[in-house]
């Protein structure tokens, strides 16, 4: 502040009068204490110092002195590790470490001015602890011991550790298990070591290493921190915890009947074992041997395991009748608490053995069969057994007998039934009997049995005639009564007696013109005309009849059996064509050009011919073709063209008569086959026909009645009135007498001449 104050002072009375003067006010100084300034000040100032700090500069007092003058600094208590210099700075002097050093100090700063005034104030010093040590483990136990199949849970072991730079509070640890393993956890904040998976000393890797070794780790922070480890070894003791097992638990054995007592069937122990470690958990025995025909069987002693038959058992023996399986059960069972066991269930087959020969019902057997049986019907059944139990399967077969001069065997057995069947027809008039031998087997044994088959006569056989066709012509006025032709037919039946045959015409005899004679009792009649024929009035109008003859083994049975017995019938067939009464016949010999057509039937098998054909056709046209070129132009150098004379004389030349030609057509099928013959009752020369389509030819002598298709022929004539060969005629096939084409006395004589038959 100013050292001095002038005051101006002005004074006035009542009256107004006034005085001014100056006041000279002086400020004498006085030493006063020095002050704090800052923090200081106002507080008390607080320095935290971590601990392993190096010395170091920790804070800067700040003081001041009313009269500016210089002030000094000092520190109270003097054994304290600081020191303030002159400057009011503030120094430590060591490493402060939190765990063995004061973590507080309290430190009076004086500031002191040179009249030795002073001012003081108190700075508290806080060592602040940072984590710096490692933690340990309290827990002195290393090793464990635990018996095995403990729940998961249950607590093994409770680890405990501190932290050093945790003396004054509770320690904040984190535990963990370094090791890998599944049988073990530990709780991250209380260490507390538990079980959490399933710990089998049986079973692989235990079995073969009980000791489980962890790795535990203490940490005091969870990442970055100081950490301890310290090993623990958890012995796994074993317990009986399996019960004895049989692999397979199922046993199924056979023995023969009849097998002696005291033999060994099966021995149980080999299959049987107790998977605990400790031989005191692993024993058992076995016991309890029960079941369907248990008495039968037993067993040695518990210990072994060995079963035995305590009797022979026969299949046959009624108290054994129908048993096959016996079914047993065997118990298994520890030694040691808590005796666990299992059972054990075998099965015993008492295989049959075949003892007995298989018996027939009958020594033999006779069926009696008619001949006419279907092929594959039954005709009997044999039978046969044996004592054996369970029944054995019989098989049935035929080993001698029953074949016929066609067949090997003509009979059949069913193999697993004895049905006897027939594979062939029966014939009465071939073999009357056959004798058999059949065979029972069981696989084994085997045994016979004669089966006699008696074929009993029936009438299966048709009457057979001869001919069985035939064609031929009469003409229209043949007298009633005649034998037609002279022809008859002759039959046979291999089980009827010749006297048993009636002949009726069954189809094609209108107006009832023919018979037969005898109709009845013989095995021969001749066909009669039995009335005339009459076409003038119209009652008759076919000129062909088509008879179909039936021939009946009927004759010699009674009316009242002919429904019922079996009746056969033979068939005729005649075609008869009605010549109408023929013209005066010339002596000469009538010119005339036959024509004759071919039809060829293609068949579809036959694809081969038309290519065939075609290709010939081909090569032919083409060397015909070749060769009249040839020709031509030998012609025309050989030849020079006829004068102008000469043609003109051709030309005059008188032009000769051209002779007449009667055509016949005669249109024949390929294949056709000339099935009938008749005479032509004009020329009385023979010919042959087709009862189907009417087609016809003249027969040559030393031919017979072809049954055959014909070849295919092209035939050409040329007409010659020196020749006196007789041309062939070929009727149409509808031919009323009206429009028929024959030779007559009115045909010309041909005129002699040369030509070539067309075909059509």
């Amino acid at each position: 502040m100013p050292k001095s104050f002038d005051l101006l002072i002005f004074v006035e009375d009542i009256t107004g009068r006034t005085d001014l003067n100056t006041l000279t006010i002086q400020v004498t100084d006085k030493n006063e204490h020095p002050v704090f300034r800052g923090n200081m000040a106002i507080q008390t100032v607080t320095i935290h110092v971590l601990e392993g700090t190096p010395p170091e500069h920790i804070y800067q007092v700040d003081a001041a002195d009313p009269e500016n003058a210089e002030l000094k600094y000092s520190l109270l208590p003097a054994p304290v590790p600081f020191l303030v210099l002159e400057s009011g700075a503030i120094f430590s002097t060591k490493e402060f470490d939190y765990e063995k050093d004061p973590h507080c100090y309290f430190l009076n700063i004086t500031v002191t001015d040179p009249d030795g005034l002073n001012s003081t104030r108190t700075v508290n010093v806080n060592i602040i602890n940072i984590n710096d040590e490692r933690p340990y483990f309290t827990t002195k136990q290393r090793v464990y011991r635990i018996p095995e199949e403990q729940s998961p849970g249950t607590v093994v072991a409770n680890i405990t550790a501190k932290d050093p730079d945790d003396e004054d509070s509770p320690s904040r640890l984190f535990y963990s298990i370094q090791s890998s393993d599944r049988y073990f956890s530990i709780n991250p904040s209380t260490g507390v070591l538990q079980v959490t998976g399933r710990i089998d000393r049986d079973a692989l890797p235990l079995r073969l290493h009980p000791n489980i070794s962890l790795i535990v780790r203490v940490e005091d922070s969870p990442s970055s921190g100081h950490a301890s480890e310290m090993d623990i070894t958890i012995i796994i003791d074993d317990i009986n915890d399996n019960p004895p097992e049989c692999n397979p638990s199922t046993f199924r054995k056979e023995a023969n009947e009849n097998t002696t007592a005291g033999t060994f069937l099966l021995d149980l122990r080999n299959y049987c074992k107790d998977i605990d470690v400790d031989s005191s958990n692993n024993q058992f025995n076995f016991t309890g041997l029960s079941g369907f025909g248990s008495n039968n069987f037993a067993l040695e002693s518990t210990v072994s395991g060995r079963l035995v038959m305590t009797e022979s058992i026969d299949l046959e023996n009624s108290a054994n009748l129908g048993v096959e399986v016996y079914s047993l059960t065997v118990r298994v069972q520890d030694i040691a608490c808590p005796n666990y066991s299992n059972m054990i269930y075998i099965y015993i087959r008492i295989k049959p053995v075949n003892e007995f020969f298989p018996v027939f019902s009958n020594l033999s057997y006779e069926f009696n069969v008619p001949e006419i049986i279907k092929v594959g019907s039954s005709i009997g059944r044999v039978n046969a057994r044996d004592k054996d139990w369970p029944p054995s399967v019989i098989t049935y077969s035929i080993v001698a007998g029953g074949g016929t001069r066609d067949y090997t065997n003509i009979f059949w057995i069913s193999p697993t039934k004895g049905d006897v069947k027939i594979l062939a027809r029966l014939d009465y008039e071939t073999t009357q009997k056959h004798i058999l031998t059949v065979q029972a087997s069981d696989q084994e044994k085997t045994t016979t049995a004669s089966v006699t088959v008696n074929v009993l006569e029936v009438n299966d056989e048709e009457p057979v005639c001869s001919p069985n066709f035939y064609s031929f012509q009469i003409p229209v006025s043949l007298a009633v009564g005649t034998n037609i032709n002279g022809f008859r037919i002759e039959c046979q039946d291999r089980d009827s007696d010749p006297r048993s045959f009636r002949y009726f015409i069954n189809e094609g005899n209108m107006n009832n013109h023919f018979t037969f004679s005898p109709s009845a009792g013989s095995n021969t009649s001749r066909l009669i005309l039995a009335s005339r024929f009459d076409y003038e009035s119209g009652l008759d109008k076919n000129w062909i009849y088509r008879l179909r003859v039936y021939i009946t083994d009927d004759n010699l049975l009674p009316a009242r059996d002919k429904i019922t017995h079996l009746i056969k019938t033979g068939t005729v067939t005649l075609s008869i064509r009605v010549i109408p009464n023929p013209t005066t016949v010339l002596t000469t010999t009538p010119g005339f050009t036959v024509v004759t057509k071919r039809e060829n039937l293609y068949s579809e098998s036959a694809w081969y011919v038309p290519l065939v054909i075609t290709l010939g056709s081909l090569l032919l046209l083409g060397l015909l073709g070749y060769l009249g070129f040839l020709l031509a132009t030998w012609v025309r150098t050989c030849c020079p063209p006829a004068g102008k004379a000469d043609s003109v004389s051709l030309i005059n030349a008188p032009e000769k008569k051209k002779l007449k030609k009667e055509v016949v057509v005669t249109m024949t099928k390929l294949n056709t086959v000339f099935d009938g013959e008749a005479r032509d009752p004009v020329t009385g020369k023979m010919y042959e026909f087709n009862t189907r389509s009417g087609a016809r030819r003249w027969k040559k002598s030393n031919e017979p009645l072809q049954s055959v298709p014909a070849m295919q022929v092209m035939s050409s004539a040329t007409d010659d009135s020196d020749q006196g060969t007789d041309r062939a005629e070929a009727p149409s096939k509808n031919e009323p007498s009206e429009e028929r084409k024959e030779p007559t006395a009115e045909t010309k004589p041909a005129a002699k001449h040369s030509a070539t038959d067309k075909v059509c």
